[in-house]
């Protein structure tokens, strides 16, 4: 029997999940807040999607990469400045920027205006656990940099520089 014929015997099945706007399970803290769509247990740890508020000055990431997954931002609403390597952009809604495993990006709202956008983790290496430990680590104080990097290595996340590493503006 060919491949082509062997497709004939797949067994099919509806796993089918629909989302809707408002559902997910949503963490907040001051600066951001983050609803779960897609987890990693949902996908079988090949895709995370996750929706990110941003309000008006607040910084998502600074400058970062991963070595084993892709990260894709689709911004929804307002304006979000994304770097990758030592160059900025201004991506305004509906713009899609793909950043593979190795190369550095960061990302953050430079305006007065609040920002959503959609980021996509693939394969998700449990990004949701990465979340939940970086809210609580976030909304100490101070925030401690030995916990904040043992955190981002332990989820296939690398500081460019580990002296300015923390997501918040000086």
């Amino acid at each position: 029997m060919s491949v082509e014929e062997n497709y004939k015997e797949d067994l099919l099945q509806d796993n089918a999940m629909m989302i809707e706007q408002g559902e997910g399970e949503r963490l907040e803290l001051s600066t951001l807040s983050i609803t779960f769509k897609v987890t990693s247990e949902m996908s079988n740890d090949q895709l995370g999607v996750y929706e990110i508020s941003l309000p008006p000055l607040a910084i998502g990431a600074k400058l970062h990469y991963h070595r084993f997954m892709d990260e894709t931002f689709i911004v929804n609403e307002g304006t979000v400045t994304i770097q990758t390597g030592d160059k900025e952009y201004q991506a305004h809604p509906g713009t899609v920027i793909y950043v593979p495993r190795l190369t550095p990006h960061g990302f953050k709202n430079d305006t007065n205006d609040s920002a959503k956008l959609t980021l996509i983790f693939n394969p998700s290496q449990k990004r949701e656990g990465f979340f939940r430990d970086l809210l609580q680590i976030l909304s100490e104080d101070p925030v401690d940099p030995q916990k904040y990097l043992k955190l981002y290595n332990k989820y296939d996340s690398f500081p460019v520089d580990e002296t300015n590493m923390i997501p918040i503006r000086q």
